[in-house]
């Protein structure tokens, strides 16, 4: 049994015929050859996948492709382009918010998301907004340091 499925990613119509146990991260990485985001516990713990859908910070190893059906995606390929990236890719690259560069991805996702809702917070506040995530190379300052960064300069971006 296959399903057909319809949604926009990254700007692009995507219309996909595909299993129905599809995971969204398998529809992005395996179908859509858009490798940036990543997959890291498949148990949504470490937020390695995280796409935004509909202008939200999700998950993707922990949602069906059928669940983004007529959905906006926008994955780190999206977000920014080379010669044009994000002020968060902008800032983790200039605040040095990346060491192996696995989780960057997700934690820049989920980032832009966290300050999109919460443009006043405080390092303490952005700690533990992106407590959904995880590295295990940077001990996390740098991150913190990178969405500050964008913070003081008022660039939160659009997508």
């Amino acid at each position: 049994m296959t399903i057909s499925l319809s949604l926009t990613v990254n700007g692009h119509t995507v219309d996909r015929v595909v299993d129905p146990r599809t995971l969204l991260v398998q529809l992005i990485r395996d179908h859509l050859q858009l490798t940036g985001t990543h997959v890291g516990c498949d148990t949504a713990q470490c937020g390695a996948c995280t796409v935004h859908m509909n202008g939200k910070a999700v998950k993707a190893c922990s949602m069906l492709a059928v669940q983004a059906q007529n959905a906006d995606v926008v994955t780190i390929e999206g977000l920014g382009n080379e010669g044009n990236l994000h002020p968060m890719q902008v800032a983790f690259r200039e605040c040095h918010g990346l060491q192996c560069g696995y989780c960057t991805p997700g934690m820049i996702m989920s980032s832009v998301d966290f300050l999109k809702n919460n443009p006043e917070a405080t390092e303490a506040e952005i700690r533990v907004g992106l407590e959904g995530n995880i590295c295990r190379c940077t001990g996390y300052q740098n991150i913190v340091r990178s969405v500050q960064h964008v913070q003081a300069g008022g660039q939160q971006g659009t997508e």
